[in-house]
């Protein structure tokens, strides 16, 4: 008799039967991580994805944040719009070729014999790497210093046209964002998208000026937040405040102008004065050749 119909017979029913015992038995899941498992892909906002010089430079930050005297200017970088990962990777690449430049330029000098001490290049190149590791700072700190002059020219026409619409019977959320819907370069959009979130998140106009102002520090965004919070229901008042602090920025606006201009002129004075001594020197050359020689 085969008995290898009747095993595979029975294998099967068996295995039938205890996966039937199996699902009737299964245990019903816990519900916390049956939500934790599904709220990523259906509540959580995708992340920007990251190009691969920000991964290595946020890999990089990681691991140097800690180290003392590597700081990372978080509102200049947002203000330029620069991520601290960039940054960070600049700043490091900077200083790994200052490290190399002085050994690269004393090779010639080796091949030709001439010997040097053999710490004038690890010396020197550790004084270049510094140098070169703090020059992306400088250069994001120059950056956000002409973008917050930029915005402080855009705001002084942004409270002229608060104050129209103000004196044209707007309330204030209505002046505010009426103002800034006028208006099309990147301070304009910073003030749209702030008034935006303030009408969406139910919360005051001001608030959301002066969070503007905090995240990107602009303290001349604060007086417009002091100037809207206190405006009561005249507008003439509120017209005259907001009047009289345009004023007063573009007082300081000319000011700071007149100032570099004049620190413009002072750095100038310098190159004409050794051009005049170059000149006198040329002229004077063949005189005291001549003096010399007889």
């Amino acid at each position: 008799m085969n008995l290898l119909p009747v095993v595979l017979t029975g294998g099967a029913v068996g295995g039938g039967v205890a996966l039937l015992v199996r699902e009737l038995m299964r245990p019903q899941p816990a519900l916390a991580p049956a939500l934790a498992r599904s709220a990523p892909a259906v509540l959580a906002m995708p992340e920007p994805e990251l190009d691969r010089d920000e991964r290595w430079g946020r890999w990089l930050l990681a691991r140097l944040e800690r180290v003392p005297g590597v700081r990372i200017p978080v509102k200049n970088l947002a203000l330029t719009g620069q991520g601290p990962g960039q940054f960070m990777l600049k700043k490091t690449a900077l200083a790994a070729l200052g490290l190399f430049c002085p050994m690269i330029a004393t090779a010639p000098w080796i091949i030709a014999g001439v010997s040097l001490p053999f710490y004038v290049p690890h010396v020197v190149g550790l004084v270049v790497a510094l140098l070169l590791f703090m020059t992306p700072d400088l250069a994001v700190r120059d950056q956000a210093k002409r973008a917050r002059e930029e915005f402080a020219h855009a705001l002084s026409a942004y409270l002229d046209l608060v104050a129209l619409k103000r004196a044209a019977d707007a309330g204030p959320a209505e002046a505010l964002e009426k103002a800034a819907a006028i208006g099309r370069g990147w301070p304009f959009l910073y003030l749209q998208g702030a008034l935006r979130r303030a009408r969406l998140e139910k919360i005051p106009p001001y608030q959301a000026l002066r969070e503007l102002a905090a995240e990107y520090d602009l303290p001349v965004l604060d007086d417009v937040a002091d100037i809207m919070r206190g405006s009561a229901t005249d507008g003439a008042a509120v017209y005259k405040a907001l009047r009289a602090r345009t004023a007063a920025l573009n007082a300081e606006l000319l000011a700071e102008q007149a100032s570099e201009a004049n620190a413009a002129s002072e750095k100038m004075t310098a190159p004409g004065a050794l051009l005049a001594v170059l000149v006198m020197l040329l002229m004077a050359f063949p005189a005291v050749i001549r003096m010399i020689t007889i």
